[in-house]
């Protein structure tokens, strides 16, 4: 059974604008931080079955579902604040007309991504899959279709590696935001939980990636939002406490039935699990050296749709810089768009990805399965393989000469593979010296690569 959460009926509608107003600055604040994560490393994946999500470096995340359209953004009805009976009847506006898991995968391809990952359910409760849980779900809507299955058919055909997204958290729910008030109703959405991911790891063949959000015991309550009676008032007990009280996910047992399903499946750490990566979301905050990171960020400006995206959609030459930064800092870019309440990704952005992926067909050898060398704000960076460096350029020193960190390996050659022209290069025991570096074309990343004995 769903219990509807409707805060009118929980306190007196004079506290509800202060409630809402706490409950926002608590979500920013636990989404930004690094949580308490239960670190079982024997969940882990071995490092073999790890390096394909290594090697990929470049991911198309995609958020959509009855949020799209009201053009708010994923999180409108916590946001505006939606009324939960007003919100669930966008149901009944769900036609997903133009909606084409085919049209989906095939501009991730052109994109150059070697994964994705969609949002089978966001925190409002909507599931884009065919679910034994209630009726509030794509397959129950006017559009009368498992969206999941349709995009799982459309990625196993590509060889497109197959990602879900899935929040454990169900904002229809008042034990999420009140565990110590509604424990029994906190137990529901956890069977919730437990039901829906064997579903989605069940239903749909191989997948390759589960990408949680909001699952961990410090979203509970969005970081605790309870009644101080003493001081009279709402609260948080903050981000840097997390919920001590008798309800839990349970994150360990709930990741352990995730690998006995899907044994080879990369899952991110946002369950109170560690994960088998770390998270970096919207701003990059620079490499992680002791594990496999992400970062995930967004082409338009938003992760669910709104009419101004386009406006914001960023452009080729700040994707280039941004994708080159983070693989040179040894992580992957998980990049987001937010198609229209249609279904269709915004044309400017299908255009956007088609470049990126043109950058990519030219320059892939530097960028996919390599591994992070160096960063540096002022030029750019390095990544490396066995056989060779490659230099990204970002911005080409004035004078045209650069120094690097010696290498234990002899190179033999140095060529720019924006024109296959050599470069001029003297190795020592000290450096590696380029020189008479050009940007003849004005190029957003220029390549240098050094092949080594």
């Amino acid at each position: 059974m769903v219990y509807q959460l409707n805060l009118k009926f929980i306190i007196h509608k004079r506290v509800i604008k202060k409630l809402l107003s706490i409950i926002l600055i608590s979500l920013v604040a636990v989404a930004g931080a690094k949580g308490q994560s239960a670190a079982d490393s024997t969940l882990l994946l071995p490092k073999q079955d790890l390096q394909w999500w290594r090697d990929a470096k470049f991911g198309l995340f995609i958020h959509y579902g009855i949020y799209s359209i009201f053009g708010k953004g994923e999180w409108v009805q916590i946001t505006q604040p939606v009324e939960d009976i007003e919100y669930e009847k966008l149901k009944d506006k769900f036609t997903c007309e133009k909606f084409s898991g085919k049209q989906w995968v095939e501009a991730a391809k052109n994109a150059g991504c070697k994964y994705m990952v969609v949002t089978a359910r966001h925190h409002d409760g909507f599931s884009l899959f065919d679910t034994k849980i209630g009726d509030y779900n794509s397959v129950n809507s006017p559009a009368k279709k498992d969206l999941m299955a349709e995009y799982a058919k459309a990625a196993h055909e590509a060889n497109m590696k197959l990602g879900f997204y899935y929040s454990p958290l169900d904002w229809r729910y008042p034990g999420f935001f009140f565990p110590y008030l509604y424990r029994r109703n906190a137990e529901e959405l956890k069977k919730q939980t437990y039901t829906q991911v064997r579903e989605l790891l069940t239903n749909y063949g191989p997948v390759d990636v589960l990408w949680f959000d909001g699952g961990s015991d410090n979203w509970l309550g969005f970081g605790g939002v309870s009644y101080n009676l003493d001081g009279i008032k709402w609260e948080t007990r903050g981000i840097d406490k997390p919920y001590t009280g008798k309800f839990s996910w349970e994150p360990l047992k709930l990741n352990k039935m995730v690998r006995e399903l899907q044994p080879k499946i990369v899952i991110n750490p946002r369950s109170g699990w560690m994960g088998d990566f770390q998270t970096q979301e919207v701003d990059l905050k620079g490499k992680i050296n002791d594990r496999p990171w992400e970062l995930c960020t967004t082409l338009g400006g938003c992760w669910g749709w709104v009419p101004e995206t386009a406006k914001y959609t960023m452009k080729l030459d700040s994707l280039i810089r941004l994708l080159v930064t983070v693989v040179c800092q040894d992580g992957n870019l998980l990049l987001n768009v937010g198609p229209k309440p249609d279904g269709e990704i915004e044309p400017l952005q299908v255009q956007r990805l088609k470049e990126v992926g043109d950058y990519l067909s030219k320059f892939g050898e530097s960028i996919y399965s390599t591994r992070g060398g160096i960063f540096d704000v002022k030029w750019g960076g390095t990544t490396t393989t066995d056989k060779a460096i490659y230099v990204h350029l970002l911005k080409v020193p004035i004078d045209g000469n650069l120094s690097l960190a010696p290498s234990a390996k002899k190179i033999i050659s140095a060529t720019c593979l924006n024109d296959h022209s050599k470069v001029k290069f003297v190795q020592s025991a000290a450096d590696i010296k380029l020189s008479k570096l050009v940007n003849k074309q004005n190029e957003s990343d220029v390549v240098i690569k050094l092949v080594l004995e």
